[in-house]
């Protein structure tokens, strides 16, 4: 990122992975040492080692194996000119020179000219090749990128690819001489607590290092559906974005890519994307210079406690589809709204990110188990994953067109069947179908729920409805079964959705 743009979140970049085999520096890392005190104190778990050999412990041989292969990112890219810089001729300029600034139609020329905006960054070497990862928001729009190593060296970058969705790109340089490299760890292994290193270029202060721990694990901050992000309380600010985050060992466990500021400084809380995230996306680059990912065809939502709890789950982990795209690969599997995902080729899935990054890891065309809940059964759908494409209307079902009914009271939500004049009264689509809501008891748990005016009920129970009857009838079934709440999938302004709500 640029030094000087100003943002509540600034982008930033901090870690890597290496394509190649991990390599062997041939440096034994310290192991800890751990004294007791006590009988009591050895008995107690293990304390974190900070004195070594009689010193206080230091990232030193550290930083000296693994900064070499730290570089500076360098964008030059073209600013346009300003199309509104002409200027009316001002009333106090001499007459000689508004007699010759007239052949301009009464205007000044336009003074604007196109100047060069340079950008910095930071990156690491994952390749002796010369394979190079950064932050995609470093390189974006750029017209020529440059890389500098710690020791002078200078090349021109070539960009191999890039993947928006993840903010990763993958340069390449040529080199007549070996070109540092660093190692990757399994991000897998690492826990809230452990220590980290960071090396970047923040504000172009060549390989700076900063120390912390990791803060959180599997951040969503709202960055888009593929990046758990690792949280790290080392200090990184803008320059950063593209640079390795090392682990104890030396090793790469992510790339520094945002921090959270209210000022656009570090305030101690930053975001790496995780390893084994790069390495997918890196793989894909470097063969295909772009990355494809695997398609369903579902719309989504996580569980929730109520939501398990009226389809009598025991547990709220899994993801559940609110639509089935029609023709998408779901869709000819057997997928039906009201499916609860709860495993992917056997393994258990946490929520919808999770099976949304993990179908999308899926190669198109490779055929993937899904464990459904349905009905209150366990089946398995066989799915030959697609090419994620853009997404597709679902809304096909042709739109009710009942008489207009005396609004019926559910759950502390008015009710009425979707036709001529509730469609003109609620501004509905000519396709929209299903039972309209009138109007929300503020005191409901519909209200608490986000329920408005104007939303369409698709289904109550996983049973499709059309009128009001079809919702109370549904309702009495599922209240006389004993269950303490119901699922609705609605329509509303922020699309299909799941809302459980309660009885009484």
């Amino acid at each position: 990122m640029a030094a000087g743009s100003a943002a509540a979140i600034v982008l930033l970049g901090l870690g890597a992975f290496s394509l190649l085999p991990q390599q062997n520096s041939g440096e034994s890392v310290p192991q800890a040492r751990f004294i007791p005190v006590s009988a009591e104190a050895a008995a107690a778990p293990s304390t974190p080692r900070m004195i070594e050999s009689g010193a206080p412990f230091s990232f030193a041989d550290l930083v000296e194996r693994v900064s070499p292969a730290v570089v500076t990112v360098t964008v030059e890219e073209s600013a346009a000119p300003d199309q509104d810089a002409s200027a009316e001729i001002p009333d106090d300029l001499p007459e000689p020179f508004k007699k010759f600034f007239r052949q301009f139609g009464n205007q000044l020329p336009n003074r604007a000219i196109p100047h060069k905006s340079v950008a910095m960054g930071s990156g690491f070497i994952i390749d002796r090749a010369g394979y190079i990862v950064t932050n995609n928001h470093v390189i974006d729009h750029s017209k020529k990128i440059t890389v500098k190593l710690s020791d002078g060296r200078e090349f021109d970058a070539r960009l191999i690819g890039t993947d928006p969705a993840t903010d990763i790109a993958l340069l390449k340089v040529k080199s007549d001489k070996p070109l540092p490299t660093v190692e990757f760890a399994d991000d897998r292994q690492v826990r809230v607590g452990d220590w980290v290193i960071a090396v970047g270029n923040p504000f172009g202060l060549s390989n700076t290092v900063t120390a912390g721990i990791v803060s959180s694990l599997g951040r969503d901050i709202g960055n888009g559906p593929y990046t758990d992000f690792i949280q790290i309380d080392a200090p990184i600010n803008r320059g950063n974005s593209g640079g390795p985050t090392f682990d104890i060992q030396g090793k790469v466990i992510g790339m520094n890519t945002m921090i959270f500021s209210p000022s656009g400084g570090s305030v101690g809380i930053g975001f790496a994307i995780p390893a084994s995230t790069i390495h997918q996306v890196v793989a894909q680059l470097k063969d295909h210079g772009h990355v494809n990912r695997g398609w369903l065809g579902v719309q989504i939502q996580s569980m929730t406690p109520d939501i398990a709890g009226s389809l009598g789950l025991k547990s709220p982990k899994g993801a559940i589809v609110a639509t089935v795209v029609p023709g998408s690969p779901a869709a000819k599997g057997g997928f039906l709204p009201g499916d609860v995902v709860t495993a992917l080729n056997g393994i258990a899935i946490e929520d919808s990110r999770d099976l949304t990054r993990r179908v999308a890891a899926i190669p198109a065309g490779t055929k993937a188990a899904f464990t459904v809940e349905r009905d209150g059964k366990a089946q398995t759908l066989n799915v030959t994953i697609g090419k994620r494409q853009e997404q597709v209307a679902s809304n096909d079902v042709p739109s009710a067109n009942a008489s207009m009914e005396t609004p019926t009271q559910a759950l502390g939500m008015g009710l009425a069947s979707v036709n001529t004049e509730t469609r003109r009264l609620y501004n509905l689509d000519d396709n929209a179908h299903g039972v309209v809501v009138t109007k929300v008891d503020p005191d409901s748990d519909a209200a608490d729920k986000g329920i408005q005016p104007g939303d369409i009920l698709l289904s109550v129970g996983n049973r499709k409805v059309s009128t009001p009857k079809d919702v109370q009838e549904t309702l009495a079934a599922a209240h006389k079964a004993g269950r303490k709440s119901i699922l609705l999938l609605v329509d509303g302004s922020g699309g299909q959705h799941f809302v459980a709500l309660k009885f009484g």
